[in-house]
C-alpha cells in the first residue's frame, strides 16, 4: 500500500513562464508536494513536434528547470528531472503506440489546431505525442494528473491505453485520474481579455513574463484593455476588469468583494497600478532565486542528474514490467 499518492506533471521549456503558466499551475505544484509524491518533468521531447533551435532548447530547457526550483519545488521533496534524460519515456512511447488506434489520435483537437498553426510541419511527432504523454504518466503508475481544459481528451485517452493494456495483457498500469482540487486562477491576455495569456501573442503587452522586472510589469498592467466603464467591480461584459481582478485576488488572497470594497471611488488607473504593483513584488522571490540558481550550473547539474536517476529507478521496473508482458525476452 502506497503511504501517497503519485502526481506527474510537465511543462515544455519553451522560453520563460508566463503570469498565466504560474498562477494556473506552477505555483501549485509547490502545495501538492507537501501532500503527495510528486514528479515534476521538463517536457523537452514534447516541444521538438514543433521546430526548436537546438541551442535554444537546451538554454530554455535548463531555465525551464531552475524556474520550477525557484518557483519552490524542492527536489529533496519532489522528483524533478528533463525528460529526455530519461530513456524510459521513448521506449514506453512504442509499447503504447501498439495499443493506441489510430482513430483516436485523429480525433485530438490539439493535433488540429497546432496543424492548422504549422501547416509547413504537420510530422508524424505532432500527431502521436499523446501517446508519449501517456507513457510519461503510465510510467510512474500515476494516480492523478493536473490537467487544463485542453488537456482532459490526452488523459481520457492515457486511460484508454493503460485498461485496453491491462485487458489484453494482464493487469500492469493504474489508471490515473484528473487532480480535482485547488486549481490556479485562468490568466488571460492583457490585451485580449477572451483569450488566454499566451507566450506567442504577436502584441508584447499582451503577456506578463514572471522573471520581468517591476517596471515593465507595472507598464503592461498600465496598458491592460478595460472598458468604458469607471468601477471596480467584477461583473458580465467587463471581461479586462474582471481578468485584473482575478490576478490580483490570485497574488493577494483579496477576494472580489475586499477588491471592489479598496477600490470604491477610485479609478481604472489606480487600480492598475495596484495590480502591476503586487504582481510585480509576488514574483520578486521567484526572480532572486532564479537569478541564484541559473548562476550556479553545478548545483542545478547535480539536481536533474538526481532527479533523473530517482525518475529511471522508477520507470525501468514499469517498462520491464510491459516489456515481459508483451512478449520481449
Amino acid at each position: 500500500m502506497k503511504d501517497k499518492k503519485i502526481i506527474l506533471s510537465g511543462i515544455q521549456p519553451t522560453g520563460t513562464f508566463t503570469l498565466g503558466n504560474y498562477i494556473g499551475a506552477v505555483r501549485n505544484w509547490t502545495k501538492l508536494q507537501e501532500e503527495y509524491d510528486c514528479i515534476y518533468m521538463i517536457a523537452n521531447m514534447h516541444a521538438i513536434t514543433v521546430r526548436q533551435d537546438p541551442a535554444a532548447l537546451r538554454k530554455n530547457t535548463a531555465n525551464a528547470y531552475a524556474l520550477i526550483l525557484a518557483c519552490g519545488i524542492d527536489p529533496e521533496k519532489s522528483i524533478a528531472f528533463i525528460q529526455s534524460h530519461n530513456r524510459c519515456h521513448a521506449e514506453m512511447n512504442w509499447v503504447l503506440s501498439c495499443s493506441t488506434q489510430f482513430g483516436e489520435l485523429s480525433r485530438m483537437t490539439q493535433f488540429k489546431a497546432k496543424a492548422e498553426k504549422h501547416p509547413d510541419d504537420i510530422n508524424a511527432g505532432l500527431f502521436t505525442y499523446p501517446v508519449l504523454m501517456a507513457g510519461d504518466i503510465l510510467l510512474y503508475q500515476s494516480d492523478l494528473v493536473p490537467v487544463g481544459a485542453d488537456q482532459k481528451q490526452h488523459l481520457e485517452l492515457t486511460r484508454d491505453i493503460a485498461q485496453r493494456f491491462n485487458q489484453k495483457y494482464g493487469e500492469l498500469f493504474t489508471i490515473p485520474e484528473p487532480y480535482i482540487g485547488e486549481t490556479g486562477a485562468r490568466v488571460m491576455s492583457l490585451q485580449d481579455p477572451t483569450s488566454k495569456m499566451s507566450k506567442s501573442d504577436d502584441n508584447p503587452n499582451a503577456c506578463i513574463f514572471i522573471l520581468e522586472d517591476k517596471d515593465t510589469i507595472i507598464r503592461k498592467f498600465r496598458r491592460a484593455i478595460t472598458d468604458s466603464d469607471t468601477c471596480v467591480r467584477y461583473a458580465e461584459g467587463k471581461d479586462g476588469i474582471n481578468n485584473l481582478m482575478t490576478i490580483y485576488s490570485a497574488v493577494t488572497n483579496k477576494s472580489y468583494d475586499e477588491i471592489e470594497r479598496e477600490f470604491d471611488g477610485k479609478g481604472y488607473g489606480d487600480f492598475k497600478t495596484a495590480v502591476g504593483e503586487a504582481v510585480a513584488d509576488h514574483l520578486a522571490p521567484v526572480r532572486d532565486n532564479f537569478a541564484r540558481l541559473a548562476a550556479d550550473k553545478a548545483y542545478l547539474e547535480k539536481c536533474w542528474t538526481e532527479g533523473a536517476q530517482k525518475a529511471e529507478s522508477i520507470a525501468r521496473r514499469t517498462l520491464s514490467k510491459a516489456y515481459r508482458k508483451v512478449g520481449f525476452n
